[in-house]
């Protein structure tokens, strides 16, 4: 019993620490290939937002504010609402919007906007705590590239360096390749068609290789130059980082999962050890007491058969068989105590052997039979096949158990029926009655211990609740099962299994 619950108590602690391993490996897998995929957008949103300023393009507002917290990311990256922006910072924030040179930068008289004026006198309200772009004013859409000071700041690091840019044409065809590298890809027409019509397309795609591209497409308003540009960025490399996190969280995970089995196995031993020592003390009060009762009541019993012999007295015989009867009750009930101390703490020895239960059904039908007419009961041997190992003694100790229930309950009259056969790969015996049954809400109860059911299962001669308590035992360590089916007034059937033995009869 202990070592099963040990078992379960490892068992908890293992999944409890599989599911918390598997909550924090799933959470950092998926802070990573966030990250991994916001970095990436963000990336190719700055990107785009560079080839707008070399074309000299209209910057969309969301690529302007893409390009700020771009470089608020890679350059300052602990700039906060609790701060207010330096002039240097503005300066490179106006710079990623338009690019140029600029002109002037000047903090409005409430410190709250920074206004910042390039050479083409275009004009950048920027807050000055947030960093973003509250105004843009362009005074010459027209005006001829500024050499000098440009440019957003450096911030082309791996993420930049590994995108790839498409200048396309309104029919999707490449209309000259910047690209220092070869490209992994031709134009995806589907991205095009849907910049075209809707401004910009943000999406993942999946070439022929097996390789996924995060692609953005944006629309060029410009008339003199591509309908619109592609950018686009591997994500194999990713792939490949995400691929080995998961690797090394399964790897972690699995580790984990045996030193903390193995640390739960330890602490329940350790946890269990007090309530294990103090059953087997029960355990051993219970059988040294059952063996130091048996002395005395088989004395008292052999002086009150002696006193029975030579008593003339009525009373005194009535007292003396009194007594001979309750030092057999008590004498059944010191076995049956005996015999589940020894079920529960696993020391009942079983002596199995063969057993043709047509034989040994047909032997004990003939006995209990005899029973059964002295209280004016058809005892039946309905069908008997099949073949067993098991002990026979606790077998028929089972089997008279079943019986004896059945002849208690069952009225003058009645009719108890005994069967086995063979079910699947194990045997079925039962024993039948038609006496009073057992109401619905005592059924699950029949095998406890010390359990009667009332008023049908009332304490009468000499029962003690033990017997069907015995019987689960003694069923349950031949690797059977035990069960009660009643209708209250109608009879009740009370079977168990046995595995089957190898050898049947044909």
């Amino acid at each position: 019993m202990f070592k099963l619950l040990r078992w379960q108590f490892t068992l908890f602690y293992a999944l409890a620490a599989v599911a918390i391993i598997a909550l924090v490996a799933s959470g950092t897998y998926v802070i990573v290939a966030r990250y991994f995929e916001r970095t990436t957008d963000l990336a190719l949103y700055h990107k785009m937002a560079h080839e707008f300023h070399s074309l000299n393009a209209p910057l969309p507002p969301e690529l302007a504010e893409a390009d700020i917290d771009w470089s608020i990311l890679r350059n300052e990256g602990r700039i906060t609402r609790s701060r207010m922006l330096t002039t240097e910072e503005a300066g490179r924030i106006a710079l990623s919007v338009r690019g140029g040179q600029i002109k002037s930068i000047k903090l409005e008289e409430d410190d709250r906007f920074y206004e910042v004026k390039l050479r083409d006198d275009s004009e950048i309200t920027i807050d000055a705590y947030s960093g973003r772009i509250v105004g843009i004013e362009i005074k010459d859409l027209q005006r001829d590239h500024i050499t000098g000071i440009s440019s957003p700041p450096a911030a082309y690091d791996a993420e930049i360096a590994s995108i790839f840019v498409l200048p396309l044409d309104a029919q999707g065809r490449i209309l000259f390749n910047p690209n220092p590298a070869a490209l992994p890809i031709t134009a995806d027409k589907e991205a095009l068609a849907a910049a075209l019509q809707n401004g910009s397309d943000l999406r993942t795609i999946t070439v022929n290789s097996g390789q996924r591209i995060r692609l953005l497409t944006y629309r060029l308003t410009r008339s003199d130059g591509p309908a619109a540009l592609q950018l686009g960025r591997l994500l194999t490399d990713q792939e490949q980082v995400l691929n080995q996190l998961m690797i090394g969280l399964v790897s972690f995970g699995f580790v984990g999962a045996i030193v903390i089995g193995i640390a739960g196995w330890w602490l329940a031993g350790r946890a269990l050890r007090p309530a294990e020592d103090a059953w087997a003390r029960q355990l051993r009060f219970i059988a040294s007491a059952s063996h130091e009762l048996r002395a005395p009541l088989t004395l008292i019993r052999a002086s009150a058969e002696v006193a029975l012999r030579s008593a003339t007295d009525d009373d005194h015989r009535e007292l003396l068989s009194d007594i001979l009867s309750e030092s057999d009750h008590m004498r059944r009930l010191v076995d049956d105590l005996l015999t589940l101390s020894r079920l529960d703490s696993g020391a009942l020895t079983l002596q199995r052997q063969r057993i043709d239960l047509r034989d040994f059904l047909s032997e004990l039908h003939r006995h209990v039979s005899r029973l059964g007419e002295e209280r004016s009961i058809t005892v039946n041997l309905n069908h008997a096949a099949g073949i067993v190992n098991a002990d026979p003694d606790r077998l028929r100790q089972v089997l008279l158990i079943l019986i004896d229930n059945a002849l208690r309950y069952t009225p003058a009259g009645g009719v108890i029926t005994i069967s086995a056969e063979l079910v699947g790969r194990n045997v079925r015996l039962s024993v039948r009655d038609t006496g009073c049954g057992v109401s619905p809400e005592h059924l699950p109860h029949l095998f406890e211990r010390f359990y009667r059911a009332d008023p049908a299962r009332e304490r009468t001669g000499g029962n003690a609740g033990l017997g069907l308590s015995i019987a689960k035992g003694l069923v349950e360590a031949h690797g059977g099962t035990i069960g009660v089916e009643s209708t209250l007034n109608q009879g009740t059937l009370v079977w168990f299994t046995l595995p089957a033995s190898d050898e049947q009869n044909v």
